[in-house]
């Protein structure tokens, strides 16, 4: 059982870095993460499988030189997965997706941050060095994107704040990078490559590093 924290931003760590990456992330709980797979792999499974996402998304962020912010959707846990020498915890705040990460970049600007970028903790087809490609992108662009094959975004980066990015999206629907690059349209941003997130048992089935997860499916 996790130790939660009674003061979200009890760690509050020394800005080292005019890059700050944000790092969204759900609390790791049997049945409240990964709904969509969980319905062809069952809840256990699921959990297993975002844990293990987790753990990915550690490894690829813990050493980039840039800060790092955690953000959980329900409650910081003090000791989990996020060593807390290395990441800032805080609690997102907002009713919607949008309201979350724009008070998150927000926050980032006020701290004097000048490039942010901003991803989930479940992208197994992300690097690091792809993390690095994205904040060196925004030295010549205002605002980077990763497109998913989902028809949402894996990252999003800026280097000032823009508002409109954040409202009027169906959040968790195709549509979402759409709408933001037509937002983006007469500004100046870079794509990444595009990448394949984990939502459904199809995203997964065919990738080696996940079949131990799903070895109950195949008796």
């Amino acid at each position: 059982m996790q130790k939660k924290s009674t003061q979200p931003n009890q760690n509050q760590l020394k800005k080292t870095s005019n890059n700050l990456l944000l790092i969204f992330t759900r609390n790791p709980e049997l049945g409240k993460c990964k709904t969509r797979l969980a319905a062809t792999v069952g809840d256990k499974a699921a959990l297993d499988i975002y844990k293990f996402l987790l753990r990915h998304t550690v490894s690829i962020t813990e050493n980039l030189d840039f800060d790092k912010r955690v953000y959980y959707s329900e409650e910081v846990w003090e000791d989990d997965v996020w060593n807390s020498k290395i990441f800032e915890k805080r609690l997102q705040k907002g009713i919607d997706l949008g309201e979350r990460m724009q008070d998150a970049f927000k926050d980032g600007f006020i701290a004097g941050y000048k490039n942010i970028c901003i991803i989930g903790s479940d992208m197994f087809d992300l690097t690091q060095n792809d993390l690095e490609n994205a904040f060196k992108q925004l030295d010549n662009h205002n605002f980077v994107v990763g497109p998913a094959e989902d028809g949402g975004y894996y990252l999003l980066g800026m280097n000032a704040l823009n508002e409109k990015l954040f409202r009027d999206k169906a959040w968790g629907t195709g549509n979402v990078l759409k709408h933001t690059l037509v937002d983006l349209k007469e500004e100046n941003y870079s794509s990444l490559a595009l990448r394949n997130d984990v939502d459904l048992y199809e995203d997964i089935s065919a990738i080696d590093a996940f079949q131990p997860f799903l070895k109950h499916l195949k008796k």
